[in-house]
């Protein structure tokens, strides 16, 4: 690298340990370093010098005077100016590790191994914002800012000697009066790269009220204005890329995910805010390893045959470039299963790790691409020389614009930029300090001392724009956060490029932070949403049963219980539904009970009319025949009267079951249980007349009896409607007391409503049946004592047997009245008003009928008065 005019670049490393590895990164070899490392020459109009590292120890002595009590450390780039800012970039990996025994004195630890070429452009850039300043007529005008720019190689006890540092001079020997305190010429620093070497250098600068603006330290531990009272960063806080992770995982349906992350403070505390995060959006984890890229192979070893080993198809790592570097070749050694790698915004955008292919379809946060004018051609001109394609060497023939590498790659700056704001918010607030604006015209005053104290209490209130980038910081020090979604897709080549698929503003309001807008490519190159979770999704009907022992995302699907249904994937519980409705067989949704009754559309509702409407047909031929032949003597014997007003009463009983069939109604349920009491009642009782006039007629053919003198044709209508009547008025009663009415039966059948008749009143009920046994059973017993009275066609033997039809039916219905379930409970009454009716027109009519039809011989009056 050369530098620009005045500009000396001192190198951290001994020139001797340069390797091949260190530049071929950038396109040189160490044949072609050479020629330009040790000596000086013109190029472009720009002095480049490159000089071993020197110590100059001044040899003024002074009786007030400051010695360092260490050895200096030498920028790796350095300017004087009027105003010096620090920097601190990780260009190296690693450094070396002395082993001391105290035989002579200790030197600084220095940067070693491989160059991490993308931090040299951060570095870079930071020469390049502060020349882009100190050529501004608008920014500091007539003021030249300084740098002194460091390499902490990623390192704790580099980044704290750093520290020290930048709070002195690099005079070994100076002195200020009669005060040593604040020696050094730095008023603020931009870095580090990486958090715990951030935490390590603002706990010291700190204490001297030294700014430090990171524009790629991201841990929230960093907030904490009580311990970093003088840290700001350009580059969100962890806090809200935790947030960001969590909405991502949850947004793609990963319930079941692998954790990986740095043992440092940023992946220890970035995982921290992202498992809080994970536990409210519901994710699990099924392992969470960290690691630090020192450590032992053995451990790396460990952690990727977990990944390897996982069911969890989806990795998310927290982890800083140089762990994901040692992670992911390690893997490549035996690549895992097909994994979905969710990537923190530290290595998502580097370049050098896309060269692993299994990684494809990687989706992270990352810091808003953004173009910086001029930085390219600031970065080629680094180079001396012009390459070659075959020598590779420096004759000027070819192009250095051609060179592939991610030191000039500048089309995805997005850290990059962050150091670009850093030391243009550092440029504000020194210009708000040392700057006045007098007439309109700003002047600015470069002889002024200025304090770090007054350049960290105006960066407070930076607030500007550059490049059409916001720049400001909150009361924490940190800036408003925006991500885009970055997608690793292979291209039509075969490369694996970088595709911004969305973005996430926490400036938007809760919910409408996170925005897809793009196709994602998955592992593998696929298109379609990789599946990661320890069980299956439960569909409704389902519910959840947490597995003992295992997170809360693995678990069983139980199928609801009966009459309570779920209507949601992965529901926690079951839920019954309302009262007047029921689960479909998927028990995923409730619907109406179906309501049932005895409708007239039913088949057995259909038989019962049929038979009863036959009753009724049946009787009203008997009453025919019979009407027809009144004056025979088998009609006139048995009393016609009665007969017609039976018959009659039986025509009733038969229609009045048909008010039991169709939807229960308040007028059909009064209706049905009163008609049928009445019509029952005038039926026993047109019977029970005749059994008493059979009694009465054999008992008026005795001497000197005029029984029949007070039973004759005005006492049997009598005592028909005497009787009929108690059980109106018992009917009356119950109807104005407690009627009958319709009702929802819900408790019978769970899946169903039975639409149905409530009696009201039970007493009312039982005394209708209960008047109308009585009545039976006092016609039996009648016709009982009649039944041998001499004759050759007694009717009291087929009261007789009506009688008992009658009583056993209506002793059977009690107990299959009160056990039917449902609409069958109408039905039976229904087929005991139809068996009992039909029972007393079979057996009291129809040998009557037989006879008048079919042996008409019979139908005399010597063959009715021929004794046995």
């Amino acid at each position: 690298l050369l530098s620009k005019s005045n500009q000396s670049v001192s190198p951290a490393w001994p020139v001797h340990q340069l390797d091949n590895g260190h530049w071929e990164s950038l396109g040189l070899s160490l044949l072609e370093l050479s020629s330009v490392v040790g000596r000086s020459r013109s190029v472009n109009g720009f002095n480049q010098k490159f000089d071993p590292v020197r110590v100059d120890v001044s040899t003024e002595a002074s009786s007030l005077k400051c010695s360092l009590q260490g050895a200096t450390r030498s920028p790796e780039f350095s300017q004087d100016g009027d105003f010096i800012i620090g920097g601190v970039f990780s260009i190296h990996y690693q450094h070396n590790t002395m082993i001391y025994n105290y035989t002579f004195k200790p030197e600084p630890p220095r940067c070693t191994g491989s160059l991490n070429v993308r931090s040299l452009r951060f570095s870079r850039a930071m020469v390049f914002a502060i020349e882009e300043i100190n050529n501004s007529t608008e920014l500091l005008p007539g003021i030249k800012l300084g740098y002194q720019i460091y390499d902490s190689c990623v390192s704790v006890p580099v980044a704290v000697h750093i520290a020290f540092q930048l709070t002195n001079r690099q005079d070994r020997v100076f002195y200020k009066g009669e005060n040593c305190s604040q020696s050094g010429v730095v008023v603020a620093a931009v870095g580090d790269s990486a958090s715990t070497p951030s935490i390590s250098i603002s706990s010291i600068v700190g204490s001297f009220n030294i700014p430090l603006v990171s524009y790629f330290a991201t841990c929230a531990c960093l907030s904490d204005k009580q311990k970093f009272p003088t840290f700001f960063r350009t580059i969100p806080s962890d806090h809200y890329q935790a947030d960001a992770l969590a909405k991502l995982v949850k947004h793609f349906g990963w319930a079941w995910i692998g954790v990986v992350h740095s043992d440092s403070d940023y992946g220890n505390n970035g995982m921290a805010s992202f498992l809080e995060a994970a536990l409210r959006e519901g994710i699990c984890v099924e392992y969470i390893e960290s690691f630090f890229r020192t450590d032992p192979q053995s451990k790396i070893q460990r952690v990727a045959d977990v990944i390897r080993s996982s069911t969890a198809v989806v990795v998310v790592a927290f982890t800083a470039i140089g762990e994901m570097k040692v992670l992911l070749e390690e893997l490549a050694w035996d690549p895992p299963p097909p994994r979905q790698w969710i990537a923190s915004e530290a290595w998502i955008t580097d370049s050098n790790l896309m060269r692993f292919s299994f990684c494809v379809g990687a989706i992270g946060v990352a810091i808003q691409k953004s173009v910086i004018p001029g930085l390219r051609d600031f970065l080629l001109e680094a180079f001396n020389c012009s390459l070659t394609e075959n020598k590779r060497a420096c004759d000027g023939t070819a192009d250095l614009k051609t060179l592939k590498s991610p030191y000039t790659e500048t089309s995805q700056l997005r850290i990059t930029n962050m150091v670009y704001k850093a030391v243009y918010a550092v440029a504000h607030a020194i210009q708000n300090a040392v700057c006045n604006k007098t007439n309109g015209l700003l002047r600015c005053d470069k002889h002024v001392r200025l304090e770090p104290k007054q350049v960290l209490k105006e960066l407070k209130e930076v607030n500007f724009s550059k490049n059409g980038y916001h720049v400001s910081f909150d009361a924490n020090g940190d800036p408003v956060a925006f991500y885009e979604l970055i997608n690793w897709q292979k291209s039509e080549s075969g490369v694996i490029e970088m595709v911004t698929v969305g973005y996430y503003d926490a400036s938007l309001p809760k919910g409408q932070e996170f925005r897809i807008n793009r196709n994602v490519t998955w592992l593998d190159g696929g298109t379609q949403v990789p599946v990661s979770v320890c069980s299956e999704s439960c569909p409704p009907g389902t519910r959840k049963v947490l597995q003992k022992g295992k997170p809360i995302c693995c678990y069983d699907c139980i199928p609801c219980p009966e009459g309570e249904i779920s209507n949601m994937t992965d529901s926690p519980d079951c839920f019954p539904c309302p009262r007047e409705f029921w689960p479909n067989p998927k028990r995923d949704a409730c619907f109406h009970k179906p309501v049932e009754f005895l409708s007239f559309d039913e088949v057995l509702s259909i038989i019962l009319a049929v038979v009863s409407i036959s009753g009724a047909f049946l009787a009203i031929i008997t009453a025919i025949i019979f009407f027809h032949h009144r004056t025979t003597p088998i009609v006139r014997a048995n009393n016609s009267e009665l007969s017609f007003l039976l018959l009659f009463s039986l025509i009733l009983c038969f229609l009045c079951s048909l008010t039991f069939i169709g939807a229960p109604s308040e007028w059909s349920c009064m209706l049905r249980h009163t008609a049928f009491g009445i019509t029952f009642v005038l039926c026993i009782s047109c019977v029970l007349g005749k059994t008493i006039v059979v009694l009465m007629a054999f008992k008026a053919t005795l001497p000197g009896s005029n029984a029949m003198k007070w039973f004759g044709p005005p006492q049997q209508r009598m005592t028909v409607v005497a009787l009929t009547f108690i059980q109106v008025l018992i009917c009356i009663i119950w109807l104005v007391v407690s009627p009958p009415f319709p009702v929802k039966n819900l408790n019978t059948y769970k899946e169903k409503i039975i639409l149905e008749c409530a009696l009201g009143s039970a007493v009312g009920f039982w005394a209708v049946l209960g008047y109308i046994g009585l009545l039976a059973v006092f016609c039996f017993v009648l016709a009982v004592l009649a039944r041998k009275l001499p004759d050759n066609f007694n009717e009291a033997k087929m009261i007789t047997f009506s009688m008992l039809i009658f009583c056993a039916v209506w002793i059977t219905f009690i107990p299959a009245y009160v056990s039917s379930p449902g609409k069958f409970t109408v039905a039976v009454e229904i087929f005991a008003i139809l068996a009992s009716s039909f029972g007393l027109i079979l057996c009291i009519f129809a040998p009557k009928c037989f006879i008048i039809l079919f042996q008409p011989e019979k139908n005399t009056k010597k063959y009715l008065m021929n004794k046995s």
